[in-house]
């Protein structure tokens, strides 16, 4: 594997799908549906979306742009130059991706954007202990493994507030 971003053939795409149903206990859900939609590590963070578009115009992208970049940061900082991440979207293809060979100039762009986008958006590292889970209907992303936590925080703190769940256990509204 010499690209930095390769689509997975659909019979690894199946064996990670099946693997991140059993270990997340993943709920997909049509529409309207609230709540989770996995069960959440225990070393993991959720933040509500809302905040990056209610109420804006597109003058304010420079936010959602701002939260696209610390999170892909992030995940990249957590991961050795060599390691790939996975990288699964409901219903569409999956890729593996190399995090420190997309992104920067003259290279491919990620293959998803940390913001789901009306499906489900997944990104894992290869041994599913740190990673990210998009809701698109609760308008969530929940990140998870300690070192990935303890990178952006402060950051998406600043961008959407606070968690609204910690280790799957909501948080009391501020």
């Amino acid at each position: 594997m010499n690209a930095p971003v390769i689509a997975m053939p659909v019979v690894e795409e199946r064996r990670h799908w099946d693997r991140f149903h059993a270990e997340f206990d993943f709920r997909p859900r049509n529409g309207s549906a609230t709540g989770p939609g996995i069960k959440e590590p225990v070393a993991s963070a959720t933040w509500s979306l809302a905040p990056l578009f209610d109420g804006r115009t597109a003058s304010d992208t420079d936010d959602v742009d701002r939260f696209i970049d610390v999170v892909e940061r992030g995940l990249t900082a957590c991961t050795k130059p060599d390691h790939w991440l996975i990288a699964l979207d409901w219903q569409h293809p999956s890729y593996w991706f190399l995090p420190h060979g997309v992104g920067g100039d003259g290279q491919p762009p990620w293959p998803l954007n940390p913001i789901p986008d009306g499906d489900y958006y997944i990104v894992l590292s290869e041994d599913f202990d740190a990673g990210g889970f998009g809701h698109p209907w609760e308008e969530t992303l929940c990140l998870f493994g300690q070192g990935l936590i303890d990178t952006v925080t402060d950051e998406i703190d600043a961008l959407v507030g606070p968690p609204i769940r910690r280790s799957g256990r909501r948080l009391p509204s501020r």
